[in-house]
């Protein structure tokens, strides 16, 4: 086993259920209830969840220097540390993927599998201009304005066509009200972090789940991630960018059967 990690855990954390350790790594410009809500109670029925807020999600405070993809992979096993797992299998949805990647990178030995939902190794063109429209919108303050690019960008088109006009004004206020303080910042993130260099070299069992309705993390990117990994396994589903939310069960069913197989 690779040595503990000797960065002192400083990011919100949460942790549920009982059995084998499944770390969380969540979006930008959410946090980990925004993320995993749908599926948490799921997870814990069959795992000790842990996973943590960024900065600016949840309870961890904003931060006042650029964000690193070191920085979050390192809380994120800080946070495992200090509930006292020593492995661990890592979800990483869409920011979180690279972060999961990361992670499995530098803990190569303590990683049991790793599931890649929506995620991306690096921006393409369109994913940079999502992610500096979607910082400026942040930075203004304009939690409404944020919360329409949002659901225009992150749901596929059956779910929000589906949606009758009073419901998607109330999701548009929901929306609003959870928006990350920390929003303006993640994006940034989004938009800088490179971590192709890492895929050839890992080795850890690993399940790509590809959105293949996704506006903001194009498909190409997430079949880049399975073709690069070794014995990386590709599943489509067909949503946005929010499977957890828009096909509940089929990304549960996905992801607890690849553990099953892959993680003691």
């Amino acid at each position: 086993m690779s040595p503990r990690n000797l960065i002192a855990p400083t990011f919100a954390r949460t942790r549920l259920g009982s059995g084998p350790g499944l770390l969380l790594a969540h979006g930008a410009g959410s946090s980990l209830a925004g993320t995993y809500g749908p599926v948490l109670d799921a997870l814990a029925a069959r795992h000790t969840v842990v996973g943590i807020d960024y900065p600016g999600s949840g309870d961890t405070p904003r931060s006042t220097t650029p964000l690193t993809v070191d920085d979050l992979a390192d809380q994120l096993i800080a946070a495992a540390d200090a509930e006292g797992l020593d492995s661990f299998a890592i979800s990483g949805y869409s920011l979180g993927g690279p972060v999961a990647i990361r992670a499995a990178t530098r803990h190569p030995q303590r990683v049991t599998a790793l599931i890649l939902t929506a995620a991306f190794p690096r921006r393409d063109n369109r994913l940079a201009l999502a992610s500096s429209v979607w910082s400026k919108i942040a930075a203004s303050g304009d939690r409404e304005l944020l919360a329409e690019f949002q659901l225009m960008m992150a749901l596929g088109t059956q779910a929000l066509e589906a949606m009758p006009a009073e419901q998607l004004a109330q999701t548009l206020g929901y929306v609003a009200a959870g928006a990350a303080d920390g929003s303006s910042e993640q994006t940034d993130l989004v938009g800088d972090l490179d971590v192709r260099d890492d895929l050839a070299g890992l080795t850890v069992p690993t399940l790509v789940i590809s959105t293949t309705d996704d506006r903001l993390t194009s498909p190409a990117l997430h079949r880049h991630l399975a073709d690069t990994i070794p014995g990386a396994q590709l599943a489509d589903i067909a949503t946005g960018h929010l499977p957890m939310l828009e096909a509940t069960d089929a990304w549960l069913q996905l992801t607890t059967d690849f553990l099953d197989t892959h993680h003691a």
